[in-house]
């Protein structure tokens, strides 16, 4: 009997009508997530590589168990579903690398927060990790902190979100809203492309 399970795989659409989620029972990357936007940033992530090299990928977005592929514009998905599908299932089966160690050295950064802004990046990262994160990834995409100055909170879009038509939407009055409720000293909140 044969213990490895079989690979499955389901699709969820996502807000972004360009962009689809196709979620698996294997974890792909475990708390954390890359966001390649194009074939030249796939250097460190041969699966987004391999992706790339499908003629209506646009970008892939790989996090926890899903993979969210962006489309070209003018392909239909109903046409492309099975065989990204076949791709992913005979990809993984292979056991072939999704992300290799080199591209989590390669983007690592300092991450500590100093002084009294530091107090507030604790404070902002902690309510995006609580209350944000898990409903975006649930549409297939990621917001990342990049900085809080002079009162504007700077986020990178990424995955479905990146592109997306409610992503401004999702972003003034979702996070901009909570986060000037929550921390009186957050004044804005800003969108930076991943």
């Amino acid at each position: 009997m044969n213990a490895t399970l079989a690979i499955e795989i389901y699709t969820e659409y996502t807000p972004n009508p360009e962009s689809l989620k196709f979620v698996t029972n294997r974890m792909l990357l475990k708390n954390d997530s890359v966001d390649c936007k194009d074939a030249d940033s796939t250097e460190h992530v041969p699966m987004a590589k391999a992706l790339f090299a499908l003629p209506y990928v646009s970008g892939v977005f790989i996090a926890n168990n899903f993979i969210t592929i962006s489309k070209k514009a003018g392909t239909a998905w109903e046409e492309i579903i099975p065989e990204v599908k076949q791709f992913i299932r005979e990809y993984l089966t292979a056991g072939k690398t999704i992300v290799s160690e080199n591209y989590f050295t390669h983007t690592s950064t300092n991450d500590s927060p100093e002084g009294k802004n530091g107090e507030l990046e604790i404070r902002i990262r902690e309510l995006l990790d609580k209350y944000v994160k898990p409903a975006v990834e649930m549409d297939g995409g990621a917001i990342q902190f990049k900085s809080f100055n002079e009162g504007i909170v700077t986020l990178v879009m990424q995955g479905s979100c990146s592109g997306c038509p409610s992503s401004t939407l999702t972003l003034k009055a979702g996070i901009e809203g909570m986060l000037k409720r929550m921390i009186p000293e957050v004044q804005e909140v800003v969108a930076e492309e991943g």
